[in-house]
Formats: C-alpha cells, sequence, structure tokens
C-alpha cells in the first residue's frame, strides 16, 4: 500500500480502505475478544467500592485496553497487525523514516451505556510539549516524527477533525464555539466515516473529536508511532523497555522491536551527549548532536525545546499545572542515573533563560488544548527564539 505523504501535510489525516487486509479482520476480531473478556475479568477485580461490578468497563464512556499487555501466543495477530506494512508501513512513508517505532497499542470499545459526546480537543500541551505553531511549523517544513490511528473492526463514524487545523492556530470562531460547549460541533468539523477495516492516520495537533460515545458496538484498534531516521524529534518518543509481550511473537515480530531498542538506547546516547556539550559550553559539539537528533535544519528550535522539557522533567519530575507532565515521554528514566545532581542543576540552568521565553507574565489559556490555564504560551512561538539565541545564552 502506497500513500501521498502530501495529503497529510494539507489536511491533517489520510483515510485508507482496508488497512486490515479482508483475511485478518474476523481473525483480529476473535483475538480482541478474548482480550476484552481477560481485561473485563481484571477490571472487575480492581474496582471500586463505589463502583458497580464490572469496574472500569461500566463506568468508563469509552472502556480502552493497553493490549501489550493481554497477549498471549492465540492474540499474537493483534501485536503483530501492527508492524505490517499498512500501519508501520505507511507510518515511516508520511514520516520519511527509516523507521517508524510504536509508541502505543490501545484498543477503544463502546460503553456499555451511551454517554453522548467528549470535548474537541488537541492532543498536545505547550507546558510539556512546545506551543503549537511551533509543532506545527516543525511539521510542516520537515515532516510529522508522531502520528496517531484509528482502525475500527466494525464501521466506525465517532472521530471528527477539522481538515486543515494542523496548520494553524484556533479561529475566533472555533475559541467562541470551544468557550460556549466543547462538546458540540465546532465550525468546519466533519465526520471521519470508516468501514470495518479501513484506517485514518493523522497528527494529533489536528482538532479532533469523539463525537458520540453510545452503547452501540465498537471496537477500535489506536495506536502511536514514532519516526527514527526521519527529519524532526518526535514530541511523542514513549519506549516499551519491559517487553515480556514479545516472547509471544515471531521471530521476526521480536527482531523488530529489538531494532528498535537497539535505536531508542542510540538516541538516548545523542540526547546524552548534546546535554554533556551544553554543560561543557562547547558549542560545536552541541550544534552536531542537536542536528543529528533533528536532521532538519529549518525549526531545530522545536527539538531543544522538548529537550528543554525533558531537563525538566528529569530535575523536577512533574509540574503543578500538569500532574502528568511528560506522560508522552520515557528517556527521562534512562538519562536521569547518568548524571549528577550537581550537574543536573547546572544543565537546568543553562535551559532557565528558554523556559522563561516560552512563558508569558500571567496565566492564559487556549480553549482545545489538554491542560488548563498556565503561563506557557499555547499557540505562539515567542518572536525571534531560535538556537542562537540559547548558545548566546551559555556560550
Amino acid at each position: 500500500m502506497r500513500v501521498n505523504p502530501q495529503q497529510l501535510l494539507d489536511d491533517g489525516y489520510i483515510v485508507l480502505r482496508q488497512v486490515v487486509p479482508p483475511d485478518q479482520l474476523e481473525p483480529l476480531r476473535t483475538s480482541f475478544e478474548d482480550m476484552i473478556d481477560r481485561q473485563r475479568v481484571i477490571w472487575a477485580q480492581n474496582r471500586r467500592p463505589e463502583d458497580p461490578p464490572g469496574g472500569n468497563w461500566e463506568t468508563s464512556p469509552q472502556p480502552r485496553l493497553a493490549f501489550e499487555t493481554l497477549v498471549t501466543p492465540d492474540t499474537a495477530n493483534t501485536v503483530e497487525f501492527c508492524l505490517h506494512e499498512n500501519t508501520m508501513g505507511i507510518s515511516r512513508q508520511i514520516m520519511r523514516a527509516e523507521v517508524a517505532s510504536i509508541t502505543g497499542f490501545m484498543f477503544m470499545c463502546s460503553p456499555t451505556t451511551d454517554r453522548g459526546p467528549a470535548s474537541w480537543h488537541r492532543d498536545i500541551h505547550p507546558i510539556d510539549q512546545a506551543p503549537l505553531g511551533g509543532l506545527e511549523a516543525d511539521l510542516l517544513a520537515n515532516a510529522p516524527g508522531y502520528l496517531q490511528w484509528n482502525i475500527p473492526l466494525y464501521d466506525d463514524a465517532v472521530l471528527w477533525v477539522v481538515p486543515g487545523s494542523h496548520r494553524r492556530p484556533n479561529t475566533k470562531a472555533e475559541n467562541q464555539s470551544l468557550s460556549e460547549d466543547p462538546r458540540k460541533l465546532v465550525p468546519g468539523g466533519i465526520p471521519v466515516e470508516l468501514k470495518a477495516g479501513d484506517g485514518v492516520v493523522y497528527t494529533n495537533t489536528i482538532l479532533h473529536w469523539g463525537s458520540n460515545y453510545s452503547a452501540k458496538h465498537r471496537r477500535t484498534i489506536h495506536l502511536g508511532y514514532r519516526s527514527f531516521g526521519g527529519p524532526v524529534f518526535p514530541y511523542v518518543n514513549r519506549f516499551y523497555r519491559d517487553r515480556p509481550f514479545t516472547a509471544c511473537l515471531s521471530p521476526q515480530a521480536q527482531a523488530a522491536f529489538e531494532d528498535f531498542a537497539r535505536l531508542y538506547y542510540a538516541e538516548a546516547d545523542v540526547i546524552e551527549a548534546t546535554y554533556r556539550s551544553i554543560l561543557a559550553k562547547d558549542v560545536d559539539g552541541f550544534l552536531t548532536h542537536l542536528a543529528v537528533l533533528h536532521p532538519g535544519e529549518k525549526q531545530r528550535i522545536v527539538c531543544l525545546i522538548l529537550l528543554s522539557k525533558l531537563v525538566y522533567k528529569m530535575k523536577f519530575h512533574t509540574h503543578k499545572n500538569r500532574p502528568g507532565y511528560g506522560g508522552d515521554w520515557s528517556y527521562d528514566e534512562d538519562l536521569l542515573p547518568r548524571f549528577t545532581p550537581e550537574e543536573l542543576d547546572l544543565l537546568w540552568q543553562r535551559f532557565v533563560p528558554l523556559d522563561a521565553r516560552l512563558q508569558a507574565d500571567t496565566e492564559q489559556y487556549t480553549p482545545g488544548f489538554q491542560s488548563g490555564a498556565m503561563r506557557y504560551y499555547f499557540e505562539e512561538m515567542p518572536a525571534g527564539l531560535d538556537v542562537e539565541e540559547f548558545v548566546t545564552s551559555w556560550a
């Protein structure tokens, strides 16, 4: 299956037909239902005293399985499908990358009772990523470094999007609508209508909506992929260090996950080298390592902002404005033991001027973002902010 990457840059999403090969549809349905049965037992056992007997299965408006935790030899096809050319291969094409690695295995189900619409949103939060304008400019100048997928096993039109909203900030009409009621139709929103086995791949910077979480039977695979060897440094780069689920997979699939691990830890080494160049005030070394992390010459400042967020997470672990600070990262756990507390303190001091440039004097909020009011800019990149300014602040 081939795809035109420009379509995602233009529209923010691409609908693809028969992502699931027809002969795999029923086997995947069977495997996922087996996983659901086992997860429901777990949810029932872990329910709170005030919960109904089914626990999360009955209380959630959209029960979700992290299905890598449930895979068995009999259901290995669920994970191996995520390595298929129609999923991982398409992601690799769009991200213009050597490798696409999986960051999330989710499976979305219908609730037991009608719950209605969710809120319109963009799946980003500038407090631990970067302003929307920077992420958009990076994507448009280079390529996406992270993609999400919805692949329904039964006909599904729950997801709605605003085409092209990934290329710009919210409009006045969108902000007004989102402020009045984030659960109603936003101007320009359209349904993504998928037949069983179809798929939609999209950038999560796009305005999108879970339009109606009804009790109608819904079984939809939800995946995330990040790039290795692409032109940008991904703002979602979670990795599965502990991979017991791979023991259930074919030798070829196991080898793929070993390759992901090799690339992940090699990138961790480059991040460490970048930080050590900053500590040593080695400008040439810093610029060299930064170019390895973000080969695209334009918008490297976005990569640098992401590196500042990673240092913040290593030093402070969380943030009062976002308890789940850095939830899309896993490098903090790998890199923190490599630095002494004194080195980490000095490294953060190097980033303080950059962090200050990303904040306003007072708290602000833009509707449609997955975080509350804060001082960090939601949409606009600070005027004139670039890598040279950062280097000047410490070199």
